[in-house]
C-alpha cells in the first residue's frame, strides 16, 4: 500500500510531466482501435448488406465470376437463355423466380457526356428493375423505368450529380450507346456501398447491355416456407443440368464479404503497421520522460532509500507510476480510436460510401486489446528508468539532482550499437548484392531491423560528433546563445540520441519511401523512352474494354501513320516437355506492334512471332519448358480450337512494359477463335505522321468524344499519369506515417520541458548576470533546432541507405533508375528545423516566465 500511495503521489505531483507521454500513448492507442472499430464496422456494414440483397438461391452463367462481376472478353456480361427461368420454376420448393440482367462494364454519361462514374472506384451498375433490388431501393421520386426511352438513377448518385426528372443519360456499353432520360429516382434503404447504380426495364437491359432479348445474367429465386437454401439448391441444380453456377444465398454473401474482406485486411494491417511505428516512437518518448523524472528525483529516492525503502520497493514504485499512466493514456486511446473510426466513416461518406453510425461495432476484443498493449509497452518502456532508479544508492541523498550516468554502460551501448548498425550495413549488403529479389528482400528487412536498431543504440555516440557538427553550421552564428543550446543539447547525449531517434524512425522512413518512389518513376519513364515507339496510347482508366465502334473511330482519324489493336486471350499451353500450362495469357496484336513497342529479345526477331501460326514466349517460360527459337507449342484457347504455333522468338526479362507476355498475331489467333468469342482490345496504340504529332493528338480527342470511357495519352501524359498514381499513394503513406512524427514532436517538447524544470537554478542564475527573456527564449529554441536537425540528418541519412538498397532489388525486376529525390530530402531536413521550433514555443515561453529569485532558491 504505501508503494501505491507513494506512486499516486508523484504521478499526480509531475502530471503535467506525465501529460505528453500519455498523449504519445493515447494516439498510438487510439490509432489501434480506430482502425479496428473502423474496419468491424465495414465487415457488419457489408454482412447486412449482402444478407438482404442476395436471394435464396441464385443461378447465373458459368463464365460469372462468384461476385456476380462481368467477366467475358466481349465486354458484355455471361448469360444464360430465358428458357432457364421456365425450368427454375418447375423446381421443387421454389415459390417464385425472376430473370435479371446487370453488366459493371458499362460507363454512364449526362447530357454533356460528362462521366458519371464514381471516382472512388467503386463500380458502375446498369441492371433491370427487380424485386431483388426493390429490397433494398425505394423509389422517392418518378416511377420505375417503362419502356426503352426510360431509366432509373439511385438518390446519392443524382444528388451528386445534379440530376433531375426528365435529364438525359447515355448507357454505353460493348453494344453501343442507349439513351434514355431520368424516369424515377431511388433511394437505399441500406448502406450504399458507394456504387453507381441505374436501372432499365429487362427488355431494354437485354437489349442494351447484351445485345439480343431473350437471355438473363441472373434468375433469382426465392424458397417456399418449409424449404431450407441448401434443399432448393439441390432441386434447382438438378432441374437445370450443370450448364450454370448455382449458389445458396449464404455462398453468394460469403464471396461477396470475402472480396470485401480481401481489400479491407490490407488496409487494417497497413494502418496497424504504421499504429506500430507511433508506439515504437512512442517508446522513446516515454524512456525519456522517465529518466528525466528519476535523475531530478536522484535526492528524493536517495531519501527513501536512506529511510529504509528497497531497491524493489523504488523499482515498483517507477513501474506503477507507469501503469496509471498506461492505463489512463489507453483509456483514453480506446475513447478517440471510436471517434477516429467515426472520423473514418464520414470520410467515406464524402467519398460516396455512406456508412450509419448505427452499424458501429465495438467488439469487446477491441478496449482489451487497446488498454492491454498501450499499458504492456508503457511498462516495458519505464522498464529501464525504473531500474536503474532502484540502483540509487542511499548515499545519493548527499549529492545534487540529475547524477551522470553509469559511463560503463554507456560504453557496452555504443558497442552493441556499433555491432548493430555493422550487422544491418552487411545484410544490406548481401540484399544489393542478390541475385533473386526474393532472396534479396529477406536481407533487407533483416538490414533495416539491424541498422535501425543499431542507429538507435548509438544514437548518444553519434549525438556528440553531429551536434557539434551542426552547431558549427546552424548554432554558431547566434553568438553565446547559440554556443549555450549547443552545450546544453551535448549535456546528456543518451536523452538527446533518445530524442532524436524517435524523430529519426519517421523520417528514415519518409526518406526510404521517397527514394522508392522517385525510383519507380524514373526507371518507367526511362523505359518508355527506351522501349515505347508509338506516340498514343487509348485504354479506359477503369479497365473497360475497348469496342469496335470505338477502334474505328480511332482509326478514321486523320494524320495517323497507323494503329494497333492489342488483345488478350486466355489459354492453355503445352509445351515440347509434355507438361501443360493453364490459366496463361497470349497477348494478340497487330504486327506493327513490334514497332511501336521495342521489346528486347534474347533469340529470334519479335517481328516474325507476328507470322501466321507464329508466337513469341519469353525468356523464363522457355527456360523452364526447354524451348528454343523454332520450337512448337500447343495453344488450346479458351472458347475456341488448340492451334500448333511455332516459336520464332524469345523476349528478355529484363523489361518492365510486358514482362512475361507472349505474343502473337490477331489474324493467328482469329483462325482458332471465333469471331464471336474474339475479345475486346485492351489498349489501341496510335502513331502520327511526321511532324503531325500535335493535329493528331487533337483530332484524336476529338474523334472519341462520344467514347468518355476512354483516356488518349500521349507520351508526356502517361508519364505524368504514372507519377500521379505513385505520388497519390506516397502522399497516403505520409500522411499515416504523421502519426509517429506528430508523436515524434511530442518528444521533443517533453524533453525540453523537462530539461527546462531540470536546470531551474541553472535559468536563474543566468537571467540574474544579465540574460534576457528573449535570449533564454532563443537559446531553448535553438536547442530544439539543433535536436531536431540531428534526428532529421540521421534518418533522412538512414533512409536514402535503404531506399538505394530496395532499388537495387527493383532492378531485378527491370527498374534500373535510381534517383534520389534531392528535393524532397532537403525540404524534409529544412521542415525539422521548423518543427524543432514548433515544439520548442511552450518550453521556450515557460522558462522566460520564471521568477529569477524563485528559480534561483529551487534545489
Amino acid at each position: 500500500m504505501t508503494v501505491l500511495k507513494t506512486s499516486m503521489r508523484n504521478f499526480f505531483a509531475h502530471k503535467g510531466r506525465m501529460a505528453l507521454s500519455a498523449v504519445a500513448v493515447l494516439l498510438s492507442v487510439a490509432f489501434v482501435c480506430g482502425t479496428l472499430v473502423f474496419t468491424d464496422t465495414m465487415n457488419t456494414t457489408f454482412d447486412k448488406l449482402f444478407a438482404v440483397t442476395s436471394s435464396d438461391v441464385t443461378v447465373s452463367a458459368k463464365g460469372a465470376s462468384d461476385t456476380g462481376e462481368t467477366t467475358s472478353g466481349n465486354g458484355k456480361p455471361p448469360v444464360m437463355p430465358a428458357s432457364v427461368l421456365g425450368e427454375v420454376r418447375k423446381a421443387q420448393g421454389v415459390k417464385s423466380a425472376e430473370g435479371t440482367v446487370f453488366s459493371t462494364s458499362v460507363t454512364v454519361v449526362d447530357a454533356d457526356k460528362n462521366n458519371l462514374s464514381p471516382k472512388s472506384g467503386a463500380p458502375t451498375i446498369v441492371g433491370s428493375w427487380n424485386g431483388n433490388d426493390a429490397r433494398t431501393m425505394k423509389i422517392t421520386s418518378g416511377a420505375a423505368p417503362e419502356g426503352t426511352d426510360q431509366i432509373m438513377v439511385d438518390a446519392d448518385t443524382a444528388d451528386k450529380h445534379h440530376l433531375k426528372l426528365g435529364d438525359d443519360i447515355g448507357v454505353i456499353s460493348a453494344v453501343g450507346t442507349h439513351s434514355a432520360k431520368i424516369s424515377g429516382i431511388a433511394t437505399f434503404t441500406v448502406t450504399n456501398p458507394g456504387a453507381a447504380i441505374f436501372y432499365l426495364d429487362t427488355r431494354t437491359a437485354q437489349e442494351a447491355l447484351v445485345g439480343k432479348a431473350g437471355v438473363y445474367t441472373n434468375v433469382n429465386v426465392t424458397a417456399d416456407s418449409g424449404v431450407s437454401d441448401a434443399q432448393l439448391k439441390k432441386n434447382v441444380a438438378a432441374g437445370i443440368g450443370g450448364a450454370y453456377k448455382v449458389q445458396t444465398a449464404k455462398e453468394t454473401a460469403d464471396a461477396n464479404q470475402k472480396d470485401v474482406e480481401s481489400f479491407l485486411s490490407v488496409m487494417k494491417y497497413a494502418m496497424l503497421g504504421f499504429a506500430g511505428i507511433a508506439f515504437l516512437v512512442g517508446i522513446f518518448l516515454i524512456i525519456n520522460t522517465f529518466s528525466m523524472l528519476v535523475a531530478q528525483r536522484t535526492r528524493e529516492i536517495g531519501l527513501m532509500r536512506a529511510i529504509g525503502s528497497s531497491r524493489r520497493q523504488v523499482n515498483r514504485s517507477v513501474l506503477t507510476e507507469a501503469l496509471l499512466l498506461g492505463v489512463t493514456g489507453s483509456v483514453l486511446g480506446v475513447g478517440a480510436g471510436v471517434g477516429i473510426a467515426v472520423g473514418l466513416m464520414k470520410l467515406m461518406g464524402s467519398m460516396g460510401m455512406h456508412l450509419s453510425t448505427s452499424d458501429l461495432t465495438v467488439a469487446w476484443t477491441t478496449p482489451v486489446a487497446g488498454v492491454v498493449l498501450g499499458v504492456v509497452v508503457t511498462i516495458l518502456s519505464a522498464y529501464l528508468p525504473a531500474r536503474r532508479a532502484g540502483k540509487i544508492s542511499p548515499m545519493a541523498a548527499l549529492r545534487d539532482a540529475g547524477a551522470p550516468a553509469d559511463a560503463r554502460a554507456g560504453r557496452i551501448r555504443a558497442l552493441i550499437g556499433l555491432l548493430l548498425t555493422g550487422a544491418g550495413g552487411y545484410c544490406l549488403y548481401l540484399a544489393a548484392a542478390a541475385d533473386k529479389a526474393t532472396d534479396g528482400s529477406l536481407w533487407l528487412g533483416l538490414g533495416v531491423v539491424l541498422s535501425l536498431i543499431g542507429f538507435v543504440a548509438v544514437g548518444p555516440l553519434l549525438a556528440g560528433g553531429v551536434v557539434r557538427a551542426l552547431g558549427a553550421v546552424v548554432l554558431r552564428i547566434f553568438g553565446p546563445v547559440g554556443r549555450m543550446a549547443e552545450r546544453n543539447a551535448l549535456r546528456n547525449p543518451r536523452r538527446t540520441g533518445a530524442t532524436g531517434a524517435a524523430l529519426m524512425i519517421g523520417l528514415a522512413l519518409v526518406a526510404c519511401l521517397s527514394v522508392v518512389g522517385s525510383s519507380m518513376v524514373a526507371s518507367a519513364t526511362d523505359q518508355l523512352d527506351k522501349s515505347v515507339g508509338t506516340d498514343f496510347i487509348i485504354q479506359s482508366d477503369s479497365g473497360q474494354l475497348i469496342t469496335p465502334q470505338a477502334v474505328k473511330a480511332v482509326k478514321s482519324t486523320p494524320d495517323l501513320e497507323r494503329v494497333t489493336e492489342y488483345k488478350v486471350l486466355d489459354a492453355a499451353l503445352t509445351t515440347p516437355d509434355g507438361r501443360t500450362s493453364k490459366n496463361e495469357t497470349i497477348n494478340a496484336a497487330d504486327p506493327t506492334y513490334a514497332q511501336d513497342l521495342r521489346t528486347e529479345t534474347v533469340a529470334g526477331d519479335l517481328a516474325d512471332a507476328y507470322r501466321p501460326d507464329s508466337m513469341s514466349v519469353f525468356e523464363g517460360f522457355a527456360k523452364k519448358h526447354g524451348i528454343k527459337v523454332g520450337s512448337t507449342v500447343k495453344v488450346d484457347f479458351k472458347d475456341g480450337r488448340t492451334a500448333d504455333l511455332t516459336v520464332r522468338a524469345i523476349t528478355s526479362d529484363d523489361v518492365v512494359i510486358d514482362k512475361g507476355a507472349m505474343y502473337a498475331s490477331i489474324t493467328t489467333a482469329a483462325k482458332y477463335v471465333p469471331a464471336d468469342s474474339m475479345p475486346l482490345d485492351v489498349l489501341v496504340f496510335a502513331t502520327a505522321k511526321d511532324g503531325q504529332e500535335t493535329a493528331a493528338y487533337k483530332s484524336l480527342k476529338s474523334a472519341l468524344h462520344d467514347y468518355p470511357q476512354y483516356t488518349v495519352r500521349d507520351q508526356t501524359d502517361y508519364k505524368q499519369a504514372l507519377k500521379d498514381q505513385i505520388g497519390q499513394l506516397l502522399n497516403m503513406i505520409y500522411g499515416l506515417l504523421a502519426l509517429a512524427i506528430i508523436v515524434a514532436v511530442l518528444g521533443v517538447v517533453n524533453t525540453l520541458a523537462l530539461s527546462v524544470v531540470e536546470r531551474t537554478r541553472e535559468i536563474g542564475l543566468m537571467r540574474a548576470i544579465g540574460l534576457s527573456r528573449r535570449q533564454l527564449r532563443r537559446m531553448i529554441r535553438l536547442e530544439s533546432v539543433v535536436i531536431a536537425l540531428f534526428g532529421a540528418l540521421l534518418g533522412l541519412g538512414l533512409g536514402m541507405g535503404w531506399g538505394a538498397t530496395a532499388q537495387k532489388l527493383l532492378a531485378l525486376e527491370g527498374l534500373q533508375v535510381l534517383e534520389i529525390p534531392w528535393g524532397t530530402i532537403i525540404a524534409v531536413f529544412i521542415g525539422s528545423a521548423f518543427v524543432g521550433l514548433l515544439a520548442a514555443l511552450i518550453p521556450a515561453f515557460r522558462a522566460g516566465r520564471m521568477n529569477v529569485l524563485n528559480a534561483i532558491a529551487t534545489e
